[in-house]
C-alpha cells in the first residue's frame, strides 16, 4: 500500500502538555498571589483551543472572556495590554476589530502571547477572574514556568500597581 494510504500526524504548535504546564503554573501563582479564582484558556498558533480550565468559583462568563483575551492578542500578533494601550484613543478602529472578530476581541489585559526559544509565537494565554492586571500576571507567571517566553515579557511596575 502507498503512504497515501494511512493517515499522518499534524504539525502541533502547542502540544497539550505544554499548555497544560502553562495553565497549572499560572494557577499556582494566582493561588500564591491571592488571587480570585481564575479560568485559564490557551489557545495554538491556529487559534484552536488547546486548554480550557477554570478553578473552583470561577464565573461562568469567564471562558469567554479568557479566550476573547487570548484570541485578540492572536489576532493582532501583540498582547491584549499593547491593544488596549494602542486602541485607548482610536474607538473606531476598536469597533471594527470588535466587529471583523464576531465579538471575540477583548481589548484588556489578560492576553499574553506565548513565544519559543526562537522567538515565534506558537500560542497565546488567555485568563480572566481576577483584575486585568492580575490575570496577565498569572498568564506571564505560567508561560515563564512552562520554559518559554511570554509578550509582554514582565510589566513587573503594573504588578506593583496591582499589588502584586
Amino acid at each position: 500500500m502507498s503512504d497515501d494510504y494511512y493517515v499522518h500526524r499534524l504539525q502541533v504548535s502547542l502540544p497539550l502538555a505544554t499548555a497544560e504546564r502553562i495553565a497549572d503554573a499560572a494557577f499556582s501563582a494566582g493561588l500564591e498571589a491571592g488571587l480570585l479564582p481564575l479560568t485559564v484558556v490557551i489557545l495554538d498558533a491556529g487559534g484552536v483551543t488547546v486548554v480550557h480550565k477554570r478553578q473552583d468559583g470561577s464565573g461562568i462568563l469567564r471562558g469567554d472572556i479568557a479566550t476573547g483575551k487570548a484570541w485578540g492578542a492572536l489576532g493582532m500578533g501583540i498582547s491584549s495590554r499593547t491593544i488596549r494601550d494602542r486602541l485607548k484613543e482610536r474607538p473606531a478602529f476598536q469597533s471594527a476589530l470588535a466587529a471583523a472578530s464576531q465579538g471575540r476581541f477583548i481589548p484588556v489585559p489578560g492576553g499574553v502571547l506565548i513565544r519559543n526559544a526562537g522567538g515565534e509565537v506558537i500560542g497565546a494565554v488567555g485568563i480572566s477572574g481576577d483584575a486585568s492586571d492580575k490575570d496577565e500576571y498569572a498568564a506571564i507567571a505560567g508561560i515563564i514556568a512552562a520554559g518559554l517566553t511570554p509578550h509582554p515579557e514582565a510589566p513587573a511596575e503594573n504588578w506593583k500597581l496591582a499589588g502584586l
